[in-house]
């Protein structure tokens, strides 16, 4: 009995070879060898592999790079038409105003290699002023003069006939709330550029589009409308407080609308002179202070609204010199940018003298008031009265 025990445990000594099977049991069913043409050699296998592996370095796939609006490639610096010098803001910045310095290097808001108009750091011009010759005369009046004779030209072609009162009234009803929803909204910054490419736009769809003005561009509307008009070449065919409506013209066609490169950023505002001097023309150091001191017990005038519509304040101003002399705003509120805006537009349409910003502890919170002071000049001085 134990010869066959031995016989039967003499397989498990025997050395185990792996079975020599493949992956699939078709070769042993049907004896298929492949032909030699098929079956490469290991040269051609190596040869193959670094090929392949060559192949795969050369191929690799470059990083993502994100779009960037500053990226022109090869694509040239865009061409505007318009007749008039590019600013930020059309209503709250005039050309006649120098400024006695930059905050910043002259960098384009519209991008580098964007526009074929140099930037100055305050505008971009439409008449290239350089002077290629120190004998020559300045080519700027003039160029600047037919600018302004074909944008007239131009504006009444497409302005076309006036309105009649039916079409003006079908108009307006068609612009109001209650049917559109369509609106620009015009806030303290006034008319932007972008603006201009935003009014075009509604266009497009209407004849006609709603404009609302709130803030400190309401001090003077009819800035406001005069620009609007010059620089979209409409019309305005209502005016309703603070909301306008800006009419097209008969032979507008969206096609053939004008090329308005778009700013990509707000560029910094230049530095200009003190709006507050330190003694007030006309008077000496101790009568300026003694002016500003009556000026914190002056009774208020008025007080300004933040996004508030402004338009009867200069007349307000101008009735309160009548009584006094010195007037005070309470500006409580209103960010510091806001009311120094307000100051020199009351100084240029009033006319007056700004004394100073002063901020005043009343009733524990603070007050912001200007003083706006009325001094009889003579003709030869920067400020009078008419």
């Amino acid at each position: 009995m134990l010869l066959p025990s031995l016989l039967r445990g003499a397989h498990l000594l025997r050395p185990c070879h792996p079975p020599r099977r493949h992956l699939s049991r078709l070769l042993d069913r049907y004896g298929f060898v492949p032909p030699a043409s098929l079956t490469p050699t290991a040269k051609e296998i190596s040869h193959g592999t670094g090929a392949a592996a060559d192949q795969k370095r050369r191929t690799k796939k470059p990083p993502y790079r994100p779009p960037s609006s500053l990226d022109r490639g090869d694509r040239p610096a865009s061409h505007s038409d318009l007749p008039f010098d590019f600013r930020f803001s059309y209503t709250e910045s005039s050309p006649d105003a120098k400024p006695i310095g930059l905050r910043e290097p002259k960098y384009s808001p519209f991008g580098p290699g964007r526009l074929d108009r140099p930037w100055t750091g305050l505008c971009a011009p439409a008449v290239d002023t350089t002077l290629r010759s120190v004998d020559a005369e300045d080519p700027a009046p003039a160029a600047e003069k037919d600018l302004e004779e074909a944008r007239r030209r131009e504006r009444e072609r497409v302005l076309g006939e006036p309105l009649t009162p039916a079409e003006r009234s079908f108009l307006v009803d068609k612009c109001q709330k209650n049917r559109t929803k369509r609106q620009i909204n015009l806030g303290r910054d006034g008319l932007t550029h972008n603006m201009l490419n935003d009014i075009h736009n509604h266009w497009k769809h209407g004849e006609g589009v709603r404009v609302k003005c709130l803030g400190v561009p309401t001090v003077d509307m009819q800035n406001v409308c005069r620009e609007l008009e010059d620089k979209t070449g409409g019309l305005i065919i209502h005016r309703h407080g603070g909301q306008l409506i800006l009419y097209r013209g008969r032979h507008y066609h969206p096609k053939k609308r004008p090329v308005i490169p778009l700013m990509l950023w707000k560029p910094a505002e230049p530095i200009y002179p003190r709006l507050i001097k330190t003694t007030i023309e006309g008077l000496t150091v101790q009568e300026t202070k003694e002016m500003r001191k009556k000026g914190l017990h002056a009774p208020v005038l008025t007080k300004l609204a933040k996004n508030g519509y402004h338009a009867s304040f200069v007349p307000m101003v101008q009735d309160g010199f009548l009584a006094d002399k010195l007037v005070r705003i309470d500006c409580k509120g209103l960010p510091k940018s806001d009311y120094r805006k307000i100051g020199v537009k009351l100084r240029d349409i009033v006319p007056c003298i700004l004394v100073s910003f002063d901020k005043e502890l009343l009733f524990g919170g603070g007050k912001t008031m200007m003083k706006a002071y009325r001094i009889m000049c003579t003709r030869h001085s920067l400020q009078f009265f008419n």
